[in-house]
């Protein structure tokens, strides 16, 4: 077995909605069926017990098994993930596998592992430690997934069905898109300035603001050094609490203490965290955790400090151990709960009672491990949020506004919260930016508080789901055009559009990106920027290959047409149905019922994805009475279809009994109606302009304003005048699109008409030939000329397949080869005269246009 590629699917994909490892597999001939070998499936389930079932199917290839061990090993490691598969691919004995993932380096490191337990099986002699694979994706998956906190606010979102990206490896979530995104830092939202973080992280300072603003505090002072802490500890009044003066998560802080010598193992503790310590007065009572969200709390808990209970027979080490066996416990706050740490702050508070580590606590004596309460220390929590006083609750919101903090952790020590501070002697110690939310979450008593959605609802108001519209355009030929048109009607509309396609990437009509920006690493760059209230992707099967789409829905999706030729042949997409297949994958994740596919009935093969979509279609061709035209407007479905009788020829506009049209007279772009496929582009924009709920107006306004010159749809059609010639530049790169452009030139006047042409390396053999073919048919000189980049192709051996196609055309009667796209188009302008027609078919796109403008500027 040979596992020659692995790729990410960081979006829905060929296969589906979920993420995965895509890895391509060969077997040889006696792993095609290894489950008939005798004692392998056996050997196979003793090295990992927790293999799952081989998906239904026989025979059981290698690449199956390594489909099977790679899921079978992030479940028992924990990740939540289901789906796999393996696919036959048209060589043979090779497959593809498709495991999905949860966490991408889990879903890597589990097809590493599957390929290591697949070698020990097949080596009697070696082994595999299954418990040691498990337990280091597990860890793999603690360490790189979202925190509890992270993710509960992830996770509300979701069910909001607000779209999120994670922007690091840390805690960096955008939720929404382009102008109407939020993000979060863990619990920390954007609305939250710098200012009131330092604020927050400033023990002292936040002490005064919230005294001045008549919230009680405990009184107490910055120290600097172990002297003066003592020399303010006496002053204050034992006992005292130290704590680093801009700390966190209860780092380096120690309460109730009472000795000289508790004191310097505190300020020590302190140091090891800021270089800034204070000392404040212990407030007696419980400790309390109280959290605002906006102007509202949503949560409080009780915080009790890490403690074991003796059983008469057990160190204090054991019992710590025994306690921290509670698989809710974990380091860090991946997990609920926190382990016991037995360090100098332990050891000392145990010397204080009288104990070390190894002393053995009588059956039921309680044994504090630390003064402080936090859950990052080892604490547990009990919720109280329905005992919380209303004014306890009016002080906290306070202390959380004071700071300007937006999502807020006020720590409270009081005796009970059932009555208000100043009753009882209690007060605010401190507020915390980006509190942690796990004791809401998953307390160790009490209800848990979905502190997520509150956040969550904070940042979005009811009925906002944080999104822009987005329109996904694919196709064969015309895409970039009808991407282009689409976001033109938008910017009409007053939007800032965000465009990708095979030119680059677009926001505000300024160009931010050049090149094939027509994948999913792009289209997530356009749904980042802050100011895109409107988003067209071009959507090249390239990138959906390579890693899927860049985004989880669109609000439409546009599919022109799918034909031959284009890159059939790689990446196991060989046949156009393979293509449809890929192409679809647009209309599959249109949005559930209220979403649009906008297809081509005229292609049978486009129509027929109108059974994968989740929401409407709006179907469109040049022929009203076209059968799925028809039946689907019998239906009270929305059409597009060209009426030559209205108006001297209009794209009509259908939905039960309300017609709209737009006169073909006032779309430059199809001059007059009489350029076919410009006429398929405008309806295939309209439906999408349709779809998203562009008022008609915006849409008959933007389809008159569009210009299709070299500037605004370089490569697309550029029609220019040579000293009285006629010539196009165009990227068409296929047999259908020589097709379509034939059938454009024939409605224009020529005396004589040339082409200018060469064709990409990378296409089959007959998609060559079949390009001069369809020429040969229709023009009278052709210049033939070698690309520069031959992708995998010999030296003149495309030329030689262009040639073959032109042997026994109907009307060329000049052919000619010539070295250099820049020399033939010379060559061909050089031919013409008044009344000529010549189309270049570019290969370099923007430097091919330059050198035409030049030379059509000099006359």
């Amino acid at each position: 077995m040979h596992v020659s590629r692995i790729r990410a699917l960081r979006g829905p994909n060929l296969w589906s909605r979920h993420t995965a490892i895509e890895a391509v597999v060969s077997c040889a001939d006696d792993e095609i069926a290894v489950t008939d070998r005798p004692g392998f499936e056996a050997r196979l389930r003793t090295l990992f017990p927790g293999l799952g079932v081989f998906r239904l199917g026989y025979p059981v290839s290698m690449a199956r098994v390594l489909e099977t061990a790679a899921l079978s090993l992030q479940v028992e490691a924990g990740c939540p993930v289901s789906y796999s598969r393996t696919a036959s691919t048209v060589e043979p004995a090779t497959f593809q596998v498709v495991v999905e993932y949860s966490e991408e380096p889990v879903g890597r490191l589990a097809f590493e592992l599957a390929q290591q337990l697949i070698a020990a099986t097949l080596d009697p002699g070696a082994s595999f430690d299954a418990g040691a694979a498990v337990a280091r994706l597990r860890e793999t998956y603690e360490d790189v997934r979202l925190g509890p906190s992270t993710g509960s606010i992830v996770q509300a979102a979701a069910a909001r069905g607000i779209p999120w990206r994670r922007l690091t490896e840390g805690s960096l979530v955008q939720f929404g898109w382009g102008k109407h995104q939020r993000r979060i830092w863990a619990a920390e939202v954007d609305q939250t300035s710098a200012v009131s973080e330092a604020i927050a992280q400033d023990k002292e300072l936040s002490k005064q603001l919230l005294y001045a603003a008549g919230v009680p505090v405990p009184i107490g002072r910055p120290v600097s050094d172990e002297a003066d802490a003592w020399a303010a500890a006496q002053a204050i009044g034992l006992p005292v609490v130290v704590k680093p003066r801009d700390g966190n998560q209860g780092k380096g802080i120690t309460v109730n203490i009472t000795t000289r010598e508790g004191l310097v193992t505190a300020y020590q503790s302190a140091l090891a965290v800021s270089d800034d310590v204070m000392v404040e007065r212990f407030l007696p009572g419980s400790d309390y955790r109280l959290l605002v969200v906006g102007d509202r709390l949503v949560a409080a808990a009780r915080r009790e400090p890490p403690l074991v209970l003796g059983d008469g027979g057990s160190t204090v080490a054991e019992l710590v151990a025994k306690v921290n066996a509670d698989p809710r416990r974990g380091d860090g706050h991946a997990t609920a709960l926190t382990r016991i740490r037995i360090d100098d702050i332990a050891i000392a508070l145990l010397a204080a009672q009288g104990l070390t580590p190894d002393s053995v606590p009588a059956r039921g004596q309680r044994v504090p491990l630390r003064h402080n309460a936090n859950l990052s220390t080892g604490g547990t929590a009990t919720d109280v949020t329905d005992e919380v006083h209303p004014e306890v609750a009016e002080r906290a919101i306070t202390a959380a506004q004071t700071a300007g903090l937006h999502v807020c952790g006020v720590d409270m020590v009081c005796r009970s919260v059932l009555r208000p501070l100043e009753e009882q002697g209690g007060g605010i110690v401190e507020v915390n930016a980006a509190p942690g939310l796990r004791m809401h979450l998953s307390p160790s008593y009490g209800k848990s508080r979905n502190v997520g959605e509150a956040i969550v609802n904070h940042l979005f108001e009811p009925g906002e789901d944080g999104r822009i519209p987005v329109v996904a355009v694919t196709g064969t030929n015309g895409k970039t055009t009808t991407a282009r048109l689409i976001a033109h009607l938008f910017a009409s509309s007053g939007c800032v559009v965000g465009m990708t396609n095979t030119d680059g990437v677009y926001v505000g009509g300024r160009q931010i990106d050049s090149g094939d920006c027509s994948g999913p690493k792009s289209a997530r760059s356009v749904l980042m920027h802050p100011d895109v209230e409107a988003a067209v992707f071009e959507t090249a099967r390239g990138g959906l290959l390579r890693e899927g789409l860049g985004f989880d829905h669109c609000q439409v999706a546009v599919v022109t047409n799918v034909g031959a030729g284009d890159h059939l042949g790689l990446n196991y997409i060989t046949t156009v149905e393979d293509l449809a297949v890929l192409k679809r994958v647009i209309v599959q994740n249109v949005t559930p019922k209220e979403g649009y596919a906008v297809l081509n009935a005229a292609d049978p093969i486009v129509a027929a994805m109108a059974d994968t979509c989740p929401g409407k279609v709006i179907f469109f061709a040049a022929d009203r009475h076209h059968g799925v035209m028809t039946e689907h407007r019998a239906l009270g479905g929305r059409t597009l279809y060209v009426d030559p009788a209205l108006d001297g020829g209009s794209v009509v506009a259908a939905e039960g009994n309300w017609r709209g049209h737009v006169p073909l007279a006032g779309v430059p772009i199809t001059r007059n109606g009489t350029i076919g496929f410009q006429v398929e582009n405008v309806m295939a924009a309209i439906g999408a302009a349709w779809g998203a709920g562009l008022d008609w107006d915006t849409i008959r306004s933007g389809l008159a304003t569009f210009v299709n010159d070299a500037g605004t749809v370089p490569g697309r059609f550029n029609v220019m005048d040579y000293r009285g010639a006629t010539v196009i530049a165009d990227y068409g790169h296929n047999p259908d699109a020589m097709r379509a452009l034939v059938a454009a030139v024939d409605a224009m006047p020529a005396k004589r008409r040339s082409v200018v042409i060469s064709a990409a390396g990378d296409r089959r053999d007959e998609d060559i030939r079949n390009q001069t073919v369809v020429l040969g048919a229709a023009f009278d000189d052709v210049l033939l000329y070698q690309d520069a980049a031959q992708r995998g192709r010999g030296d003149g051996e495309v030329m030689a397949l262009l040639r073959a196609g032109l042997e026994g055309a109907s009307r060329t009667t000049h052919v000619e080869d010539i070295r250099g796209e820049f020399a033939a188009i010379d060559a061909a302008l050089a031919r013409l005269r008044p009344g000529d027609l010549c189309l270049v078919l570019v290969d370099q796109v923007e430097a091919a246009l330059a050198h035409l403008a030049r030379r059509v500027s000099a006359g």
